[in-house]
């Protein structure tokens, strides 16, 4: 397909988005919330990362994308290297980074599980 002039189009759409944009920080205009929220973290690449110790695993998953983290690892605190299969059985007692911390959106996010009732 080369010769389509397809790469061209996509980058001048890029660079027309990115003109846009400029023009609207220039002139002051106002984003919609999203397009704000998308702007801040884009600008200091930072997202807080949530407190999931002591949720369930399926709930601390969910938890942590809906911030806007998905590179997630999980880990069987108990160290006995058990995989995680049925992630509501099982409670986050550990997080690496820690809740509060400052992290670009594709950092490695650690939870250490234990099974319920252990």
């Amino acid at each position: 397909m080369a010769g389509c002039g397809t790469d061209q189009q996509t980058d001048t759409t890029a660079e027309s988005a990115a003109a846009s944009a400029s023009s609207a920080a220039t002139t002051g205009a106002e984003a919609a919330p999203s397009d704000r929220t998308a702007v801040q973290a884009g600008r200091s690449g930072c997202i807080k990362v949530p407190n999931v110790v002591g949720k369930d695993h399926q709930l601390a998953q969910d938890t942590m994308q809906a911030a806007g983290l998905y590179f997630l690892d999980e880990k069987d605190a108990t160290g006995q290297g058990r995989l995680l299969i049925l992630d509501r059985n099982w409670i986050d007692v550990r997080q690496v980074p820690r809740a509060g911390s400052c992290v670009a959106p594709d950092t490695r996010i650690t939870l250490y599980a234990k099974k319920d009732h252990e």
